[in-house]
């Protein structure tokens, strides 16, 4: 019976990690400088109702609906019903966000993704079946894999609302987070961590890495917040500037460094910025402190 309860409150401890690792992934991706007319330590980017302050507040502002999210889904499986709670967990979330942030969305977008990776991770982590030897990749392709099945099933509580990202989708026929997260999170899997492992194997500062990352996020995504914010041509100038960035040896070359600072310009002049991808950079810092995070088994239930 001692044992039973031990892990009892062993699951219940892993939360709050998991909260709290969500939450350093959203303040790392906030904090990145410099990133393309994004909310960065140099100032607003293209966004007129926020500041780095702002960020931070709402990245703290939602540790609890990240904790909460893992304790829903600990232990579950996917399900109709699992979704709808998510969801409902998900919209106090940002209720607590706007509070923090006098109103303005700062991380609406990352709540649906970096919230469903840390269900998907409270899952995975609970799993009797699964072989705690799995390799660090094999894991984050579950984790995203897990999120995708939540994702799929339809939140039964849902309101219909006239959104900017439901526009965008109509309109330019992309699938923006609802498809990324429902396919798996090829962003983070396929094109983030890869970008990410092959900076550091360069050798470039960690910041470097991160930027680059973000790049490569940019040059195939195609981005809802800049097709909403400027059309096709600001979608259109964001993916070719960040693949030139990259081309030219990335951010950690004096011409990749030139062509990054042309490219904020033409974003700038757009009043556009590539929200999305610094959405998906943040879920790719999430599963990447998964991957290299090493939690003493015995104080906790999971470990990637």
């Amino acid at each position: 019976m001692r044992r039973d309860v031990r892990a009892v409150v062993a699951r219940s401890d892993s939360d709050t990690p998991l909260a709290r690792l969500a939450v350093t992934a959203l303040i790392d991706e906030a904090q990145l400088t410099p990133k393309p007319a994004l909310v960065d330590r140099r100032g607003s980017g293209a966004h007129r109702d926020l500041d780095l302050a702002a960020m931070l507040r709402s990245a703290h502002a939602l540790e609890p609906t990240f904790a909460a999210l893992a304790r829903a889904a600990r232990g579950r499986t996917p399900s109709a019903a699992l979704r709808s709670e998510l969801a409902q967990i998900g919209r106090a979330g940002e209720h607590a966000m706007l509070l923090a942030t006098g109103g303005s969305n700062a991380h609406r977008g990352a709540i649906w993704i970096v919230g469903l990776l840390v269900a998907g991770a409270a899952i995975h982590s609970s799993d009797k079946g699964l072989e705690r030897a799995d390799a660090s990749s094999s894991s984050a392709v579950r984790i995203c894999s897990l999120a995708a099945q939540i994702a799929c099933f339809p939140d039964r509580f849902a309101v219909a609302i006239d959104s900017n990202g439901e526009r965008v989708r109509q309109r330019y026929r992309v699938g923006g987070a609802r498809r990324e997260a429902q396919d798996g999170f090829p962003h983070v899997i396929d094109v983030g961590l890869p970008a990410l492992v092959a900076a550091r194997r360069r050798g470039i500062g960690e910041d470097a890495a991160r930027l680059d990352t973000l790049l490569a996020i940019m040059a195939s995504l195609d981005d809802t917040c800049l097709l909403h914010r400027a059309g096709l041509p600001g979608l259109n100038a964001g993916r070719t500037g960040a693949a030139r960035v990259l081309a030219l040896g990335g951010s950690s070359t004096s011409e990749g460094r030139t062509a990054l600072a042309a490219l904020e310009h033409t974003l700038l002049s757009l009043n556009a910025s590539p929200g999305g991808a610094a959405d998906l950079l943040a879920a790719t810092l999430f599963i990447d402190s998964l991957m290299r995070q090493d939690i003493d088994r015995s104080t906790t239930a999971w470990n990637i």
